[in-house]
């Protein structure tokens, strides 16, 4: 049996003391998360960050920083390897999400989401709980090759 863990993107979007959050239906239910979605192949973490961003909201962002990497197992089983950008804005902009499953967006306070019961998994009130403590990194520790770097063998 092979381990192959899903790789996501999310992202901490954030303006005048208030958290951006996508509202989707999953198997029926409305839960809340940060824009955040699947890598997709042969593209760079920050691009499907900027993509699922784009697709989620309609917003053109681009992250400031990492946040950090959460490894978590679903209920289900199911693995994840989510990476967790940040991005600040000035306005709590209005939003048109491109994205057909987002129901809409809402810009609350990270107390009010913390609060929530629909968040879609654990992740989504840790992530604040990283930003909050101040965890951010230089985009640049993320390296994307075009290609496989030539080995000298």
């Amino acid at each position: 049996m092979f381990f192959t863990p899903h790789i996501t993107v999310a992202c901490i979007v954030h303006a005048q003391g208030k958290l951006l959050v996508v509202e989707e239906r999953i198997d029926g239910k409305l839960t809340w998360n940060q824009p955040a979605g699947h890598l997709e192949a042969d593209e760079s973490l920050i691009a499907a960050m900027k993509r699922e961003i784009c697709e989620e909201t309609g917003l053109d962002l681009t992250p400031d920083y990492l946040v950090g990497v959460h490894q978590w197992t679903a209920k289900d089983g199911t693995p994840f390897i989510r990476f967790l950008f940040s991005c600040e804005i000035e306005t709590c902009c209005s939003t048109t999400p491109q994205d057909s499953d987002i129901e809409r967006c809402h810009w609350l306070t990270p107390m009010q989401i913390m609060e929530s019961t629909q968040l879609r998994s654990p992740l989504v009130a840790e992530s604040i709980k990283l930003w909050q403590s101040g965890s951010r990194h230089p985009l640049t520790l993320l390296h994307w090759f075009e290609s496989p770097p030539q080995t000298p063998y």
